[in-house]
């Protein structure tokens, strides 16, 4: 990463260096925009030992996913300095050129852009649970399409939250026969629900989950309230989804409820389908606009949001040429 020039003004500076980011980065840059990537170097999947149903890097460490586009993004001339963005501000405009952003980093130094995408991600959120945070990414799981493969046939656990558990079971059911429920502050499944756990073979424990046992560094049960201890070697939980949205917030953006299955199960900011928002000039992509997006996902959102931001660009160009040609 380089060291970012004050007060230098970019065609567009992408909030956020994860796969939307980089890719929206990688896309401009090829475009022949002046690109600034700031990243605060925290991504998402951190955790995770690998990138799972991402087309021709399957199994790629995040790291090393991240490396690649960093190196491809600075190769076409796209610059990438480490940061925390603050909040970001609109700049007055003249007659057909539009005035662009100001970028406010932690710290006070500042820069300046035509068009700002966001791509900031989110946080997920555990249940209070003692050691749930410990093992995440690694036997604490979320999503069977990242990491159901990697769990197969072995005993899994879900732990409910909410009204989602029922669903989470049965479709983890798909990865292992042995699969329990923990009912832990969940709602108590209704009649229907526990026919078709029971048709599906899994289990439902009732009481409080207050804990892990881990053994030689590896999940080994989940230990209930009253003490007792049920082997498994996974346990599925689900995490808030809260959207990274503080620097879109700074420009009047406000972040909504998702629901999913009568649960409320994070906030994102909403767009139109190309990462456009309700501010002209900013787009979002990636996990902070929509919430279960995965990697290959939000890289494909990074690249049709900076495609619809040339686009842009080129349509105040054209404005901005019209109207020097008629000023002779």
């Amino acid at each position: 990463m380089t060291d970012m020039k004050q007060q230098q003004r970019y065609d567009v500076v992408i909030v956020g260096g994860g796969a939307a980011g980089l890719s929206g980065a990688l896309t401009l840059a090829r475009a022949r925009r002046s690109v600034l990537v700031i990243d605060a170097g925290e991504p998402r999947n951190a955790p995770a030992s690998h990138v799972h149903n991402y087309l021709g890097r399957e199994s790629t460490p995040p790291g090393e996913l991240l490396a690649i586009g960093r190196g491809e993004v600075t190769g076409y001339g796209g610059e990438i300095v480490e940061g925390r963005v603050a909040s970001a501000e609109r700049l007055p405009g003249e007659g057909e050129k539009e005035g662009g952003f100001r970028v406010v980093l932690e710290g006070g130094s500042t820069v300046e852009a035509r068009r700002l995408l966001v791509t900031t991600g989110l946080v997920d959120e555990l249940p209070p649970v003692p050691g749930l945070a410990e093992r995440w990414g690694r036997e604490v799981l979320h999503c069977p399409y990242c990491h159901g493969r990697e769990v197969a046939d072995r005993p899994i656990g879900v732990l409910a939250t909410g009204p989602l558990a029922v669903h989470q079971a049965l479709m983890w059911r798909q990865w292992s026969e042995d699969v329990t429920l923990f009912r832990h502050t969940g709602p108590e499944p209704t009649d229907e629900e526990y026919e078709q756990l029971a048709a599906r073979g899994v289990a439902v424990v009732d009481g409080e989950v207050s804990g892990l046992e881990v053994t030689d560094d590896r999940f080994t049960g989940v230990r209930l309230a009253g003490g007792r201890v049920i082997p498994r070697e996974a346990l599925v939980i689900q995490a808030r989804f809260t959207a990274r949205s503080a620097v879109l917030e700074s420009l009047g953006l406000v972040p909504v409820a998702q629901e999913m299955g009568g649960e409320v199960i994070g906030t994102y900011i909403p767009t139109d389908p190309v990462g456009a928002t309700e501010v002209p000039g900013v787009w979002a992509a990636g996990n902070v606009t929509r919430l279960t997006e995965q990697v290959i996902g939000a890289a494909a959102a990074g690249l049709m949001a900076a495609g619809a931001i040339n686009g842009d660009l080129i349509a105040e160009d054209t404005r901005t040429a019209v109207e020097a040609r008629r000023r002779g």
